[in-house]
């Protein structure tokens, strides 16, 4: 069963990216901090489509770029800039603790801000808490996740994970995370779907940024030790593996799933 739970509105041609792009390359950031790979590599695309890519990456490129994880790594290098440091646990959590440990009162810090904050995953967060802390920050919007047009499939992975119909649900992002948890709540049934997840139906999660959201909520979560796609492909098979009830009958174990 598959469910597309976001999809990705570009801000090329958004006044607000441009004019943060012209705030940068004018006066350049003492720190740039990339979210995501997608975003990123966005980002720059968009500058090189308004004839500014080579301003830009110079302006990046005199101060100080972190990247929040492999992925927006492999986008500055790409772009042939390279990354200062990149935390381990690949949480804009740690990039904010590790800052405000190193102070960046009177530090101008741009952040390459990815989606939108939802109540679930509230990514502004990082930039009030650098403007509380007195860093002049530059937001830096350059796409937004929305809903699917076609919400249909959402609600009925939404009713099948209520009624039990699934051993477990596998998440990918947590925007996607988020998007899940927005329509079981616009359509009245997130006590139901949250009752299921701490239950019958394991929540599998490619990371812990991507748990996080679920996890807040009270909901246990399981993850591969290492946050990528094929590792969490085996974790979801040998999980539901370890999940499912087992009997025994003349003289064979059987092993029952998707039980309703």
């Amino acid at each position: 069963v598959h469910a597309a739970a976001i999809r990705i509105i570009p801000l090329a041609d958004d006044a607000e990216l441009r004019d943060a792009t012209e705030l940068v390359i004018a006066n350049p950031p003492d720190l740039t901090v990339a979210t995501t790979g997608i975003g990123f590599r966005g980002w720059i695309e968009a500058a090189d489509e308004w004839g500014v890519a080579d301003g830009l990456k110079s302006a990046l490129e005199s101060g100080r770029l972190v990247a929040r994880g492999p992925k927006a790594t492999g986008a500055i290098r790409q772009a042939g800039l390279r990354e200062e440091w990149s935390p381990a646990s690949e949480s804009s959590a740690e990039v904010l603790d590790r800052l405000l440990e190193e102070g960046v009162e009177g530090r101008r810090i741009a952040v390459q801000l990815h989606g939108a904050a939802t109540e679930w995953e509230p990514i502004a967060d990082l930039c009030e808490a650098l403007t509380i802390a007195g860093a002049q920050v530059i937001r830096v919007p350059v796409y937004r996740w929305e809903p699917p047009e076609d919400q249909r499939p959402m609600d009925r992975l939404i009713s099948m994970a209520i009624n039990a119909e699934l051993d477990g649900i596998s998440f990918t992002s947590a925007p996607a995370v988020a998007s899940m948890l927005g329509r079981a709540k616009a359509t009245g049934r997130l006590d139901e779907l949250l009752a299921a997840l701490r239950a019958r139906v394991a929540p599998l999660c490619v990371g812990p940024v991507t748990a996080a959201p679920l996890e807040v909520l009270g909901v246990p979560t399981t993850q591969p030790e290492r946050a990528r796609l094929g590792a969490l492909a085996r974790h979801i098979a040998d999980e539901l593996t370890r999940r499912a009830p087992r009997f025994h009958a003349g003289g064979h174990i059987v092993s029952v799933r998707s039980c309703g």
